[in-house]
């Protein structure tokens, strides 16, 4: 009797022992993998803390540094959105910027992105979705739910059925930038119309491919569609 029980104590220290082991290792992978990215042998730059509010996209207009170099080299996944403290690292820059104001009028062109429709992003930037790769993002919301401009421009495209999209509408931003709204229930503006930042642009819905009430959107640089999560706040 003596000699099994002493054989369970020794059974169940070693899987205690084995068991702690294997935390210890994985705790240990987690804080190497949230460390801040090595950038390439000699390259020049700084880290940048972040701080609430700001975004890659306003980060890489203030250091003055592509938004595609910076997301590179900080090997950011297109899921990924950067959070309060995260260190990023600035190529090419040797002076920290605390405060990242621009000039621009934010309530007008050019200023920040902010989310068009309140609701949970189900399918993301670069995902395959019916054998097609997302080239933006769907937000799930309820229908009727208000869209919004994600930012100040001019209507550049209106139309109540395209094929696969429904109804869609695509906002010219006057700088390069355009957004998509897609799957609405009802389109509120016209082609040309000028519409402000935070405007209901559309009713959410589940037009075109969409099998629940949703919104497909987009942010185009030119005609290359952007990681919208690296525009947002």
């Amino acid at each position: 009797m003596k000699v099994n029980m002493l054989s369970k104590i020794l059974k169940r220290f070693l899987l205690y022992t084995i068991y702690y082991i294997l935390a210890t290792a994985l705790i240990g992978c987690a804080t190497v993998g949230k460390g801040p990215p090595r950038p390439p042998e000699g390259m020049r730059g700084i880290y940048h803390r972040v701080k609430k509010g700001q975004t890659l996209w306003r980060i890489s207009r203030v250091y003055e540094v592509e938004l595609e170099k910076i997301s590179r080299i900080n090997r950011l996944a297109d899921t990924s959105r950067i959070y309060v403290g995260q260190l990023i690292f600035i190529p090419g820059t040797t002076n920290a910027i605390e405060d990242l104001t621009l000039e621009t009028d934010f309530t007008d062109k050019g200023g920040d992105f902010i989310w068009p429709v309140e609701g949970k992003v189900v399918s993301f930037f670069g995902m395959k979705r019916d054998r097609v790769k997302n080239k933006g993002i769907c937000i799930q919301t309820r229908k009727g739910n208000p869209v919004l401009a994600a930012r100040s421009g001019r209507v550049a495209f209106c139309s109540e059925e395209l094929k696969g999209y429904g109804k869609i509408i695509i906002i010219d931003h006057l700088d390069a930038y355009s957004t998509v709204y897609t799957q609405n229930l009802k389109n509120l503006v016209k082609l040309d119309q000028l519409v402000k930042q935070g405007q209901v642009i559309a009713r959410a819905g589940a037009s075109g491919r969409a099998g629940a009430p949703e919104l497909y959107f987009e942010i185009r640089k030119g005609h290359k569609p952007q990681n919208p999560f690296f525009y947002l706040p």
